[in-house]
This record gives structure tokens, C-alpha cells and sequence, in this order.
């Protein structure tokens, strides 16, 4: 812990400085991040031996053993029965893990600024598909709208809600950008309640959701980058005003 010297020639803590027990904590973090940028270590890599990288870090085992207890909380390491700690494969959906779970305890208490933010990146995620789409993900794309028809011939809510979340997600993987896919799947839960309340309480939203799928499926497969982002944002338009609609009346689903 850093000092400074009091009035009475003393030291006293420098109250902008961070614990040594967690700066220690802090070089394990930092230390494992520079290896693997530089390529020491990689996906599926294991970490040296304990008594050799607390040398190394000049640290204790047990500051390492939390350094590396946080890393394996970030998705950045993994601890197997007999297989020692190893480096995992680092894909933006593991990486994105703490997201999900801060967005999943929030309530109701900022969906409307999550779905803010998703729709932009819903917009972005349609322009992309329009621009990268294959034949493969537009026909996956037809199979999940086709599926979705019979549950909304006959109201099956959770099946409808099921198919507008593979829609979403196939369409963002259409874009092939891992990293906006996975952002998109940790959003989309906070917003799910409210479309299936609004499905609910408004059955014909079902039939509407479905056409507007289905418009952002034609721009996408015709490669109009600009109709498919101004029909994806005519589309999450709709849960915007939901949203609103129960801010408003206090009536939150």
C-alpha cells in the first residue's frame, strides 16, 4: 500500500491507492492477460505450475490461487479434476457470461434502456446479414418462420416467443459477427417478458411480429442493407412502445 508523509513527519495510507491484497489479485489478472495477448498462452493451454508462476509473479500461492479463482469467474480460465488450469477457448459468448448475468438480475428496473440498446444493435445486426447472408442462412431463416406459423395459427404463446428468439439469433449469426451475436443473446432475455405479455394481452401482435419477421427476411435475402435495417427498426418500434405503454400505467409484466 502506498503512503504519504503526515504533517508530524509520519506516513500515513494514500487513500487513492488500491489495497495490496487486491493489486496483488489485480497482477495475476493482468499477468495471465499479457501471456496470452503475447501468445505464451492460448485456447486450450495450460497454466504453469503454481509454484513456478507465483515465482515468476513474485507473489504468494495463495494471492495466485484468487488471481486465478477470478480468472476462471471471467471465463478466462478453467479447472478440471486431473487436467490442471488451462486457458479456455475464449469465445466472445464464454467471455460474455458476467453480461448475461448482470442483465438477467436486473428486473425490471432498466429494460428500457436495454432495449435501447439492443435495437441498435438489432439494426446493425440486419444490415450485416443483408450484406453477408449465404443461401444455407436464408434457408435456415425460412425454416424458422415456417415453424413459427402453426404456433401462432393456434396462440401457442411460448412456442411464438420460442421462434422469435431463433429468428433473432440465426439472423445475428447470419452477420458473422461473433461478438454482436453474443451481445444480442444477453440482451434479449430483459425484453422477453414484455413481448410475451404484449402477445398475450394483444394476440394480433403475433400475426403483425410474424410479417414483420417476415420483411426483414425478404430485404435480408435480397441484400438491401438499408430496407433491412429500416424494417428491423419498424419492428423493435413496436416493443419500444410496450415498453413505454407499461411505464406509463405502472403495469409492468
Amino acid at each position: 500500500m502506498s503512503v504519504q508523509e503526515s504533517g508530524q513527519g509520519g506516513a500515513v495510507p494514500d487513500a487513492d491507492a488500491p489495497p495490496a491484497r487486491a493489486a496483488r489479485h489485480l497482477t495475476v489478472v493482468h499477468a495471465v492477460q499479457e501471456m496470452i495477448r503475447g501468445g505464451e498462452l492460448g485456447p486450450g493451454d495450460r497454466l504453469p505450475i503454481e509454484s513456478t508462476l507465483a515465482e515468476r509473479l513474485d507473489i504468494s500461492r495463495n494471492t495466485l490461487r484468487e488471481g486465478v479463482r477470478a480468472l476462471v469467474a471471467m471465463g478466462i480460465l478453467e479447472t478440471r479434476q486431473g487436467s490442471g488450469t488451462t486457458v479456455t477457448p475464449l469465445t466472445p459468448e464464454l467471455l460474455l457470461g458476467p453480461l448475461t448475468f448482470w442483465v438477467d438480475i436486473q428486473e425490471d428496473r432498466t429494460t428500457g434502456d436495454l432495449h435501447t440498446v439492443r435495437r441498435a444493435l438489432e439494426v446493425e445486426s440486419a444490415a450485416l446479414a443483408a450484406r453477408r447472408r449465404t443461401p444455407a442462412d436464408i434457408t435456415a431463416l425460412r425454416a424458422i418462420l415456417r415453424k413459427a406459423e402453426p404456433a401462432i395459427r393456434s396462440r401457442d404463446h411460448e412456442a411464438a416467443m420460442k421462434a422469435d428468439l431463433e429468428f433473432h439469433a440465426m439472423l445475428a449469426r447470419s452477420g458473422g459477427n461473433t461478438i454482436l451475436s453474443a451481445l444480442l443473446d444477453s440482451l434479449s432475455q430483459p425484453t422477453l417478458r414484455v413481448r410475451m405479455w404484449q402477445s398475450l394481452h394483444r394476440s394480433e401482435r403475433l400475426d403483425a411480429t410474424h410479417q414483420e419477421h417476415l420483411s426483414i427476411l425478404d430485404a435480408v435475402a435480397a441484400g438491401d442493407v438499408q430496407f433491412a435495417s429500416s424494417a428491423m427498426h419498424t419492428h423493435l418500434t413496436q416493443v419500444t412502445m410496450a415498453l413505454d405503454a407499461n411505464e406509463a400505467n405502472n403495469d409492468h409484466p
